[in-house]
């Protein structure tokens, strides 16, 4: 795919307004952290309704460390890896107390260091909490983009550079999210609804619906 295309297909993402960063709720940097802990290979709207209930008894570092890892994984047993995640959670508080006064770290480093956070993660982070210009690179964005032929990184960190040499920095900010909710809605994995894609003349795949 050319410069020129892939212009036009940002340009076309941005006047369609797709501005909503994430479908995650939170109400801080904290309980964001938490909700994309929770998030790996678990659904959005799951993890909804497991935060509405845990951030309504426990949304700071002091007291979800105070819940324990039992109780934590009661609160969030309907979601994959939970015994894993809570396990993360309370080290990650734990850290966050000891080293951070209970702030989230404000840069990709520390954020790594913390359990349950990888280069993804930390990305997401990054970009939804400190308007950083990053991509996370999540299995949305990683298929629409070889699907497009938007950009054809073999790895994670490939995609994730190609991208950000591809994108231009007034772009940077709401790229991630354009193509989570295209690829979650129209871009899908199994069957693409090509004939509502409103990127479809541009989209280089060469078994388009």
């Amino acid at each position: 795919m050319n410069k020129k295309t892939r212009y036009d297909i940002m340009k076309i993402f941005n006047k369609k307004k797709i501005l909503f960063r994430t479908e995650l709720l939170f109400s801080s940097s904290f309980e964001c952290l938490i909700s994309v802990i929770l998030s790996a290979k678990s659904k959005d709207i799951n993890v909804n309704k497991v935060t509405k209930n845990l951030y309504f008894v426990a949304n700071t570092p002091e007291e979800i460390l105070s819940l324990g890892v039992n109780k934590l994984k009661n609160y969030i047993k309907k979601l994959g890896l939970y015994n894993n995640k809570a396990k993360n959670i309370i080290n990650t508080c734990r850290i966050l107390l000891l080293k951070y006064d209970g702030q989230v770290p404000k840069d990709r480093k520390n954020l790594e260091k913390l359990p349950g956070v990888g280069r993804k993660t930390a990305n997401v982070i990054l970009n939804l909490i400190f308007n950083w210009s990053t991509i996370a690179v999540d299995t949305h964005v990683f298929r629409v983009s070889h699907r497009t032929n938007f950009a054809t990184g073999k790895t994670v960190k490939e995609l994730e550079k190609e991208l950000l040499n591809h994108v231009p920095i007034y772009f940077m900010l709401d790229f991630h999210s354009w193509l989570v909710q295209h690829g979650r809605y129209v871009c899908t994995s199994i069957k693409p609804k090509c004939k509502i894609c409103f990127i479809k003349h541009l989209c280089e795949f060469e078994n388009k619906v």
